[in-house]
């Protein structure tokens, strides 16, 4: 029997060279001409790469073929798919095919193009620009809109052409999810489930994350990994968010705030900055497991936390010590105090925050941090759930000095959901 992490190779030429693609075993059924190829599942699945690839490889072998790569959102070409392309293009040794360009990938001996869009930015009218492209790739389907996904299907309609999606699962409802794994999707769609077990390449860096949310929570594992829909529940504490992209000003104060691992719990380092009522997050660092030793250069890659205030979680004031002693000497202990968890967030809660999509564990931890049901009842209590929060302790931290200076002032009434007997820490 073949495994499902196995690959194969596959081959193909153009003048007289040969391009040769490790393909996973998921894959090759989409290899194969149709109108809509689809590929959904949980993260680490490679679905991205794979398509990337496939991208790659259709161009070499036609020098005049043309593809845009749409997002629902996209603000600039850093939330695109082009650096993922041009990584593809590099180490499949096919440079000589193509001319990266600032804002397009053009054919060097053609008259092919790969361009990158935001379907927000379209209208009727102007969607007409892409009748002529042979082949449409959607990443990060589950945020397109009915209205887009209207808008694109009819115009991609030249002999031949493809639509390609991929997308991580987030409710049954979502337009792609209706299109392409309802009971009436279209006849001519080749459509796959894949998940990190399909993965021959899933790398180890991800292997630690994937069993710390197996060990601590199977909700979030069954929808972080396994493409599980998300289970929409009144138990969710953080509705207030949302995510796009953006640049700090220049100006920006600069917030950071660090919660530290607890054996195999992770590290954490968030950045973030204030603006009226308005919370914005940039970067974070992220890591299962890290030694102390280690933490450093995992702070190190989030910009210039080497020289603003960091307030940590207290508990570990050897770590602090560490830290101050190794390129941080501006990092503090966090305060805490009574009711300084049931507090914090309430902070949050009256704040719109925006988070930056490359801060992909804070948008896991909103998106499922919850409060705790009565096991008999089903009752929503007033307890927060002691998972799903370490970027959000992070966060609470970074926050702590104005959240305690907007405490010594008259504010107006937060509506919040009761947490008299809430965790403490």
């Amino acid at each position: 029997m073949t495994s499902p992490t196995s690959k194969h190779l596959r081959s193909k030429s153009r003048e007289g060279k040969t391009l040769r693609i490790e393909t996973p075993r998921w894959f090759t059924p989409l290899l194969k001409p149709a109108r809509y190829k689809g590929a959904y599942g949980g993260r680490g699945s490679g679905k991205s790469h794979a398509f990337a690839e496939a991208l790659v490889e259709a161009h070499i072998l036609d020098a005049n073929r043309s593809t845009v790569c749409v997002r629902e959102v996209q603000k600039s070409l850093n939330q695109s798919v082009k650096r993922l392309i041009e990584a593809k293009i590099e180490a499949l040794g096919a440079s000589a095919y193509f001319e990266v360009q600032e804002a397009v990938i053009k054919a060097r001996h053609g008259t092919g193009r790969i361009i990158f869009q935001g379907m927000q930015n379209h209208t009727a009218d102007s969607i007409k620009s892409l009748e002529g492209y042979d082949c449409a790739w959607v990443e990060e389907a589950q945020s397109l809109s009915q209205r887009s996904l209207d808008l694109l299907r009819p115009t991609i309609r030249k002999p031949g052409s493809e639509l390609w999606f991929t997308w991580n699962p987030r409710a049954e409802t979502d337009p792609i999810d209706a299109l392409l794994r309802s009971d009436r999707i279209p006849p001519d769609a080749k459509v796959v489930r894949v998940n990190y077990t399909d993965n021959p390449w899933f790398p180890s860096v991800l292997r630690a994350e994937l069993e710390y949310d197996k060990r601590r929570d199977p909700d979030k594992y069954r929808h972080v990994w396994e493409g599980e829909y998300l289970r929409n529940s009144e138990r969710r504490v953080f509705r207030n968010w949302r995510v796009e992209e953006f640049e700090a000003p220049a100006d920006a104060v600069h917030r950071y705030g660090a919660d530290w691992g607890f054996a195999v719990d992770p590290t954490v380092l968030v950045r973030c900055h204030i603006v009226g009522r308005t919370l914005y997050v940039d970067h974070e660092a992220y890591m299962v497991g890290c030694e102390i030793a280690d933490t450093p250069d995992l702070f190190a890659t989030v910009p210039g936390s080497e020289r603003w205030p960091i307030v940590a979680d207290s508990a570990r004031p050897e770590t602090i010590s560490h830290m101050r002693r190794n390129g941080y000497p501006k990092i503090m202990a966090a305060v805490k105090g009574p009711r300084s968890l049931e507090e914090g967030v309430e902070w949050l809660r009256s704040h719109d925050i925006v988070v930056h999509p490359r801060c992909v564990h804070l948008i896991d931890e909103l998106t499922l941090y919850s409060y705790k049901a009565d096991p008999l009842t089903g009752a929503v209590l007033p307890v927060l759930e002691d998972r799903d929060n370490h970027v959000i302790d992070a966060l609470r931290y970074a926050c702590e000095s104005a959240r305690r200076t907007a405490a010594q002032k008259p504010v107006a009434a937060v509506n919040v959901a009761p947490m008299a007997h809430a965790w403490r820490r």
